[in-house]
């Protein structure tokens, strides 16, 4: 029976045929964590020069340090060898570019159907939300003090990291 997933599928029989990890433990072998948005602009290994096995990855609308990635921080500070935590949001991120209105309606436009009760938790200032979300993790009583936590935004113009605290 054909799918719309054949090439995908296809693609990934290649990839398991020379996959290099399988069988890998699934501990963070370079010991780093990294909280990032969902945009396909950013590969969150090869900007900070890592490979697959080497970090655990966590990515979302706006990079943003939610209850979910704070559980995945938990989790990897504690089980999956992690010690330093890197908080990636990007330049031009549509998630700080637009408002909650803005966001709602073209969703709406394209769902053809009010999607004004849903929040999609825009960003009004990026930078004060990644201090804020650094905080968070560090603070986190689950998360030891000697977990270093790095806030930085990645431009997706230059390939380059800032890092802001």
């Amino acid at each position: 029976m054909p799918s719309t997933f054949d090439d995908l599928l296809e693609a990934n029989r290649a990839y398991a045929a020379e996959n290099p990890i399988l069988g890998f433990d699934g501990v963070a072998h370079a010991g780093v964590a990294v909280v990032t948005c969902m945009d396909s602009r950013i590969d969150p290994l090869r900007m900070i020069g890592l490979k697959p096995g080497d970090a655990k990855i966590f990515r979302n609308p706006g990079g943003r340090v939610t209850d979910q990635a704070l559980e995945a921080l938990v989790l990897a500070t504690h089980l999956l060898g992690v010690n330093r935590v890197l908080v990636i949001p990007h330049t031009r991120c549509a998630m700080a570019n637009s408002t909650e209105a803005e966001i709602q309606r073209r969703v709406g436009e394209s769902a053809g159907r009010d999607a004004t009760w849903h929040r999609f938790n825009t960003i009004d200032d990026q930078e004060a939300a990644l201090r804020s979300d650094v905080v968070r993790v560090k603070s986190h009583p689950l998360v030891a003090d000697e977990v270093l936590v790095g806030g930085f935004i990645y431009d997706v113009d230059t390939g380059l990291l800032t890092q802001v605290d």
